[in-house]
């Protein structure tokens, strides 16, 4: 889908400017209030450590980068969770039928960022975690909004703050996202990694995680790293 996406931007010139300027619509009932903390999270650690956590909300290039950026986060990686080993390859992936999720490996400091926090950026800014099996242009359960936690603390957390999110109504439909347990992570291929750090001219980048990054840096300014 995404290369068939690029290639109608591309043609479609002056429109392409245009498009990439509006914000990408986030499936939220009401754009302009706050989004809410979870009620339920971890408190910072008291001395700096690592802890990981795995999410999956869409195609992984503006995921990554959203996290890239984020204060507390040491690593972004893009990569393939939810089937096997030997299926964790782009173009198996691609079709739809492997099991697997385009994710990202987020390994941050809990001294610093909670993994509650972590969720709140994954959900206001990473994604529309109303769109079923499918995000913006994309679709295939591999585009699919998924929390992979690793422990039972994060799955407490992650299943509460939806919990939280359903019953105000902070969006207009009801939230998709799956709570799994994390099985394994692979990295993706070198060429994903970073992507959007070297592709940002990109009809697809423009439009689809440029703003991304745009809403990190307005809505959030105090967790916001510039580099």
């Amino acid at each position: 889908m995404r290369a068939v996406l690029m290639a109608f931007l591309i043609l479609a010139g002056i429109g392409v400017l245009a498009w990439a300027t509006a914000k990408p619509n986030d499936g939220r009932a009401n754009a302009k209030a706050a989004f809410p903390k979870p009620a339920v999270d971890a408190p910072l650690a008291s001395s700096k450590s690592e802890e990981t956590a795995v999410v999956a909300g869409g195609c992984f290039w503006g995921i990554q980068a959203v996290f890239q950026h984020l204060k507390g986060v040491t690593s972004s990686i893009s990569g393939y969770s939810g089937g096997a080993a030997r299926t964790a390859h782009y173009g198996d992936v691609s079709t739809g039928e492997t099991g697997h999720a385009e994710s990202v490996k987020i390994v941050f400091d809990p001294s610093q960022i909670s993994y509650g926090q972590i969720l709140m950026i994954f959900f206001s800014v990473g994604h529309n975690p109303t769109e079923l099996n499918r995000q913006g242009p994309d679709y295939g359960t591999q585009y699919r909004s998924s929390i992979f936690y690793s422990n039972e603390g994060q799955k407490k957390i992650a299943e509460t703050y939806i919990t939280q999110l359903n019953a105000a109504k902070i969006y207009s439909q009801p939230i998709v996202t799956q709570v799994v347990p994390l099985q394994a992570f692979y990295a993706a291929e070198d060429y994903h990694q970073n992507y959007l750090k070297h592709h940002s001219y990109e009809p697809y980048i423009m439009i689809n995680d440029l703003p991304k990054l745009t809403s990190l840096k307005n809505e959030y300014p105090e967790l916001y790293r510039k580099d």
